[in-house]
């Protein structure tokens, strides 16, 4: 991928595993003003009906994969490409190149001066938005993570060792990180470690800011 950062706001890269709270930390984070980049929600966009990707996706894996009213059949589709990492990597090559090109057009909409936060659940696992300024992990035990999953999706013990099985490992993770908050705690408890995440982003930020001028 080009490089994401000359010229541009200061990117953080956002993962974590299933059930970590991500959604929590960049709902914090863009109350507390940080631009929120969504790229699970790109990856829909960019295979809405009449998109060029599904058209692609169609021309390699048929119209079975489609609902009666022309949309994605995505679990049609998940079923094609579970076990076939072959299939899984021409959906990749057909998705993330679009996905891209979304993430960079939302970067020039951004101002220099912003805190653009990329979500990327699968940044590990895909090796896409290497090129940022910081990638935060938010981190929370396995035990918890499936204590939540069953929770949240009525799930058994044994589903949810499955999906997290499929994931990247924490310690994988854990690798890539520049920056860790911790959600193992309560909502309060989570609050707290963004906001002190967020001051020192802040300031990390404008350093970087004041360097490139």
């Amino acid at each position: 991928m080009q490089n994401l950062t000359t010229g541009r706001p200061y990117l953080v890269a956002l993962t974590g595993g299933i059930a970590s709270g991500k959604t929590a930390v960049s709902d914090g984070l863009a109350a507390r003003g940080a631009v929120i980049i969504d790229t699970d929600l790109l990856a829909r966009e960019v295979v809405q009906p009449g998109s060029i990707g599904l058209e692609r996706i169609v021309d390699v894996f048929g119209e079975d994969i489609l609902q009666a009213n022309g949309a994605l059949d995505r679990r049609a589709l998940r079923q094609r490409i579970f076990d076939s990492p072959a299939a899984r990597q021409q959906l990749e090559q057909i998705t993330h190149p679009l996905i891209e090109q979304r993430v960079r057009e939302r970067i020039r909409q951004a101002g220099r001066s912003e805190l653009v936060v990329l979500v990327v659940p699968l940044l590990v696992e895909t090796g896409l938005f290497d090129d940022v300024d910081e990638v935060l992990v938010v981190d929370v035990p396995r035990e918890v993570q499936i204590e939540r999953l069953t929770a949240r999706d009525g799930i058994s013990i044994e589903q949810a060792e499955q999906i997290l099985a499929a994931q990247a490992s924490r310690e994988e993770r854990l690798a890539r990180a520049d920056q860790v908050i911790e959600n193992d705690g309560s909502l309060a408890d989570l609050e707290d470690r963004i906001d002190r995440y967020f001051d020192r982003l802040k300031r990390r930020s404008e350093r970087k800011l004041r360097l490139v001028r």
